[in-house]
């Protein structure tokens, strides 16, 4: 086992030997996209009679379910080894071997933290008309044991959203046109190559700035382009030489994006609404409201709020005015006068005044 982790580089080689090598607790996320084990016996065949151009690589073939497994638990295993206690893995799939690899991932001691389902703007239809067509993929996203304290940017996502909790259905079109790799041929270098929109929003949410990030069925290097995009760093194990010149054409053409982080809600500044009431932003007395004026709430000294016999802090208020099990006071209440602010901004306003970004 080497002493050094070399990031930034594609190893070419068998995954399982290639994880090996790699030091113990020395990534922070790994994105994984292994065989699917589709099992195809026959080529497929469109109704015009033209061939479908289908997975039936070499390394796409296993002799059986137990020998799949056993390979899941092998690769699996080492990638456990190799993750910080903090780190956390996405796994994709299909229906043909999703479920096989999260078994493994559960006996193995993951923690399953959400199945997110891929939905495909533009799938590839069924041309045989014998079953629906499969317009989704599944993505398991488990952190290294129940008690890692992983990375999720959930602000990050709901900026991606436009402002709203990003939810567990991604609705992404698949890899064509221009993202395709092509081959010397002009043909597609590699079968199943993800979108790096998808690959954007795993790496984004989490991980950080310089983080690194292992793929060990590196194909065509989309983790490998979407982390240089976004600052990480990425180790890719890929066992073909053809895909591992391929990413490493398409990597070195992408320039690096600038170096900007992302804001964790655990990481923003806590300002409590009495501040704001202590130093005569706010007074005792101030009315509230909320953007369409139905509800209002007086403050009173304390730095709670009252509105008829509902007391306390502007978050609880809004929310039992709302018979909502939360609400966000900040993004709720503005100050019922002629300018009628939001109290978030006389928050962010402080928060710049007194320089404790």
């Amino acid at each position: 086992m080497t002493n050094k982790l070399e990031v930034n580089t594609i190893i070419l080689g068998d995954c399982i030997q290639e994880l090996k090598k790699i030091p113990s607790n020395s990534v922070d996320m790994v994105f994984a996209d292994p065989p699917y084990n589709l099992q195809l016996n026959n080529r497929l065949v469109r109704p015009d009679n033209t061939t479908v151009d289908a997975v039936d690589d070499y390394w796409d073939k296993f002799e059986s379910m137990s020998a799949y497994d056993d390979f899941s638990f092998k690769w699996l295993n080492e990638v456990k080894r190799v993750m910080k206690d903090d780190a956390t893995i996405w796994v994709i799939g299909s229906y043909h071997n999703i479920f096989r690899v999260g078994t493994v991932l559960q006996n193995l001691g993951f923690w399953i933290l959400n199945d997110i389902v891929w939905v495909k703007n533009n799938p590839m239809p069924n041309f045989k008309g014998t079953r629906f067509t499969n317009a989704h993929e599944t993505l398991i996203w488990a952190s290294k044991s129940s008690k890692s304290k992983y990375t999720f940017n959930y602000e990050a996502m709901k900026a991606l959203n436009d402002g709203l909790q990003m939810r567990s259905d991604w609705n992404l079109p698949i890899c064509t046109g221009n993202e395709r790799v092509k081959d010397e041929n002009g043909e597609k270098l590699h079968s199943t190559q993800k979108p790096e929109s998808l690959l954007h929003r795993v790496i984004l949410s989490s991980s950080n700035v310089g983080d690194v990030i292992l793929d060990p069925f590196f194909g065509s290097g989309t983790t490998g382009a979407v982390a240089k995009k976004l600052g990480r760093n990425f180790i890719g194990i890929e066992q073909d030489k053809k895909y591992v010149d391929g990413a490493k054409k398409r990597i070195d053409a992408v320039k690096k994006g600038s170096v900007i982080e992302t804001t964790e809600k655990k990481k923003l500044v806590r300002v409590p609404f009495g501040n704001l009431i202590e130093y005569g932003i706010l007074n005792p007395g101030d009315v509230l409201t909320d953007e369409k004026g139905k509800f209002k709430a007086k403050i009173l000294a304390d730095g709670s709020i009252k509105s008829n016999n509902i007391h306390g802090s502007i978050h609880q208020v809004a929310a039992q005015l709302q018979n909502f099990p939360s609400c966000n006071g900040w993004k709720f209440w503005y100050v019922d006068n002629k300018d009628k602010k939001l109290i978030d901004d006389l928050r962010q306003n402080f928060i710049s005044k007194m320089n404790l970004q």
